[in-house]
C-alpha cells in the first residue's frame, strides 16, 4: 500500500496476517476477502468503511479508529474492541463470528448485531442502550454491570443475564428467552 491515507479505494484479497498496518487512514474504503488475523492495526483509522468476508481474528486494535465501520460475514474471534479508540466509535455486524471478543466498557449505543455468534463475548460494563441482537447466539456471553436499557434481545438465543447486576429498563425479550433471565435461580420452566 502506497501512502498512509486512502479514500474510496476497494481492496480485495489483501493478506496482512501477522503483519503491522500502523498509522494508516482509510476513508470510505471497501475491503473484500482480506486477512487481518493477528495484524497490528495500532493508530489506524477506518472511517465509513465496509468489510466483507474478512478475517480479523486476534487482530490488535490499540487506539484503532472504527468510525462507522460495517462488518459483513467477517470473522472477528478474540478481538479486543475495548482497546480501540472511543472517539466516534460506531460499528455494526451482519452474520459475523465474534466469539471470545471483548467490548469491555465500550459504548455500543444503537449497535446492530444481526445473525452473529457471540459465544463467550465480554460485554462487562458496556453501554448497549438501544442495541439490537437479532438472531444472535449469546452462549456464555458476559453481561455484568452492563447498560441494557431498550436493548432488543427478542430473537437472540442462549443468553444468561442477571437483571440484578445490569441496568435493563425497557429491554425487550421474547417469552421463550425468559429462562435466560432466571438462570441463577435454578428453576425449571415449562413452555407447554
Amino acid at each position: 500500500m502506497d501512502g498512509l491515507t486512502h479514500e474510496g479505494v476497494k481492496f480485495e484479497s489483501l493478506d496482512y496476517a501477522d503483519k503491522a498496518l500502523i498509522g494508516y487512514e482509510f476513508v470510505k474504503c471497501t475491503f473484500v476477502n482480506c486477512n487481518f488475523s493477528k495484524c497490528n492495526l495500532k493508530n489506524t483509522d477506518f472511517i465509513d468503511c465496509s468489510f466483507n468476508v474478512c478475517n480479523f481474528s486476534m487482530a490488535a486494535l490499540d487506539n484503532t479508529g472504527l468510525k462507522n465501520a460495517v462488518f459483513t460475514h467477517c470473522k472477528l474471534m478474540g478481538v479486543n474492541f475495548s482497546h480501540s479508540n472511543n472517539f466516534l466509535f460506531f460499528v455494526s455486524f451482519q452474520n459475523c463470528n465474534l466469539d471470545y471478543a471483548s467490548f469491555f466498557k465500550k459504548k455500543l449505543k444503537k449497535t446492530v448485531f444481526n445473525g452473529c455468534t457471540l459465544k463467550d463475548t465480554d460485554f462487562e460494563e458496556a453501554d448497549l442502550s438501544m442495541a439490537v441482537f437479532k438472531d444472535c447466539d449469546l452462549q456464555d456471553a458476559h453481561f455484568i454491570r452492563s447498560v441494557l436499557e431498550k436493548t432488543d434481545f427478542r430473537t437472540a438465543s442462549n443468553y444468561t443475564i442477571d437483571p440484578e447486576v445490569n441496568k435493563m429498563k425497557n429491554a425487550r425479550f421474547s417469552y421463550m428467552g425468559l429462562a435466560g433471565l432466571l438462570a441463577k435461580y435454578q428453576i425449571d420452566i415449562d413452555y407447554d
